[in-house]
């Protein structure tokens, strides 16, 4: 019996995987349409896979926005809710691919999976890995392991989740990773090879109807405060990337009190690997004191994703009850 023919339906955004030389700066920029990243490919026509093509953006991965996501997200809703497509490839620049699967994570309400890829090194260089990361990227989209499955990364042959994914190098082609957790599968001889459970699935967040700027404020040794203190009437809510398990000077304790009872305060972690705290230690500056004073743990998101999870809620009105009760649906 011959298996059906798979459609996979690519959306390219630009980055590194699309980049080649300017002449006029002698650096690289995204030049290249997903039509020139697909032909690049050997092997891919061999699958019988069914390409549809959408040339979306060509932005270095740090200059995309929320407009240009939102967009995307509407386009693969459209996409996806025709029926006759069995999963999406998204190839854009790896400084943002892990904020990128993660607002598309939380708004994505299909079976079908979402995987998002991108290259470390550009088409110019010896040994480019985008080929082998859209390779490996279209064979997961239309693995049918993967429905329900969400948004996933897939870079280096290996599937990460959207939640736990981090680019922990700045140039190895090895840099995503997800810390305490690991991929959940590599692609190996042409197929997905799972080694671990696919990650829950909570409800989707409706796409935003309003903007809401939230900030991200990283605490560091010696902070005095001033720099908080200027996030005060400037945002609608605000993410604190804390020490350690939720730690903060204790001088910033006062501050922090001020705008939890104003805006959202969600307390977060730097390291980016492991738990906000919630009743260990008690000292005035503590996971446990900010939290009584209104702040809201992240538990395991990092503050990246926490900034976005937030800055969505609020684009929706949601108010501190429904906020907190969201932030607990990430545990892992």
């Amino acid at each position: 019996m011959v298996d059906a023919v798979k459609t996979v339906a690519v959306y390219s955004l630009g980055g590194t995987i699309a980049m080649t030389t300017d002449p006029a700066t002698g650096g690289v920029v995204p030049a290249l349409s997903a039509f020139d990243l697909l032909a690049a490919i050997p092997g891919l026509s061999e699958h019988g896979i069914d390409l549809h093509v959408h040339d979306f953006r060509r932005l270095p991965g740090a200059s995309l926005t929320f407009d240009d996501l939102t967009d995307l997200r509407a386009a693969i809703d459209k996409t996806l809710s025709g029926g006759d497509v069995d999963g999406i490839v998204i190839t854009q620049g790896t400084d943002t691919i892990e904020e990128t699967a993660f607002f598309l994570d939380i708004h994505h309400g299909h079976e079908q999976p979402v995987i998002v890829t991108g290259a470390m090194r550009s088409p110019i260089m010896a040994g480019p890995d985008g080929p082998a990361n859209l390779y490996a990227a279209v064979l997961a989209a239309a693995d049918p392991q993967l429905r329900g499955a969400g948004v996933l990364v897939v870079l280096n042959d290996e599937i990460h989740t959207a939640h736990h994914v981090r680019k922990s190098h700045t140039t190895s082609p090895a840099a995503f990773t997800s810390p305490g957790a690991g991929p959940v599968g590599r692609v190996a001889e042409n197929r997905v090879r799972l080694a671990a459970p696919l990650p829950r699935r909570s409800d989707p967040l409706a796409l935003p109807s309003h903007d809401a700027r939230v900030g991200l404020y990283t605490v560091s040794l010696g902070d005095d405060g001033t720099l908080l203190d200027a996030w005060d009437g400037r945002c609608d809510g605000l993410v604190v990337a804390a020490f350690g398990v939720g730690h903060v000077p204790q001088r910033l304790v006062e501050s922090l009190e001020r705008l939890a009872a104003r805006i959202p305060v969600v307390l977060a972690s730097r390291i980016g690997n492991g738990p906000v705290l919630t009743g260990t230690y008690g000292f005035p500056g503590s996971e446990k004191d900010l939290i009584n004073r209104g702040l809201i743990p992240a538990d395991h998101l990092g503050p990246y994703q926490a900034r976005l999870l937030l800055q969505a809620l609020l684009a929706q009105d949601a108010d501190r009850e429904t906020i907190t009760k969201k932030f607990t649906v990430f545990e892992r």
